[in-house]
């Protein structure tokens, strides 16, 4: 009896650390901002809809795929933003607040200079700095692609993405 009951909580353990890491870990803008000051990362946005249904795809495809979970629990901090959310939001000393005129939030308006498309992921360097943004869908490799680029600061040597994905093999 005590050999089964230790199987089983050896499988019940196993499964809960599998579990853990085949999703992202996210977080608000305000969280990741203070963790980059204990710890600078580069921070991706996840800018989202409620009914954008190419966002719940890459929810339920991208950002679940072993590969980029690891990749992006290593080297960002993984953020959602509601593009159409309502609650005020505190980025770099700034509040930022939902905008009735243009139905979305102002600092999903500032990340996307006002083109809202979605999805739409923008990176930020370690000093909440925009790097680039990439409006609509990315499969999971397409993603991987795009984590490794700006996580290995590819960015930085003036090769642009597209040559990248050429040449990158994950």
């Amino acid at each position: 009896m005590k050999k089964l009951l230790f199987f089983s909580l050896f499988i019940f353990i196993l499964a809960g650390s599998a579990f853990s890491q085949s999703e992202l870990k996210w977080m608000s803008i305000e969280e990741a901002e203070a963790a980059c000051k204990k710890n600078p990362r580069k921070i991706f946005v996840d800018v989202y809809t409620d009914w954008c249904g190419w966002c719940k795809k890459m929810d339920k495809s991208t950002f679940r795929d072993s590969l980029v979970v690891k990749y992006a629990g290593e080297k960002f901090y993984a953020v959602k933003l509601n593009a159409e959310g309502r609650d005020n939001i505190i980025f770099r000393d700034k509040v930022f607040h939902f905008n009735e005129g243009m139905r979305s939030h102002e600092l999903a308006v500032m990340f996307l200079s006002g083109e809202m498309s979605y999805p739409s992921i923008v990176f930020l360097d370690e000093k909440l700095q925009p790097i680039q943004t990439h409006g609509g869908f990315a499969d999971p490799k397409q993603f991987n692609t795009m984590l490794h680029y700006f996580g290995e600061n590819v960015y930085r040597k003036k090769k642009s993405l597209n040559d990248f994905s050429r040449e990158f093999q994950p």
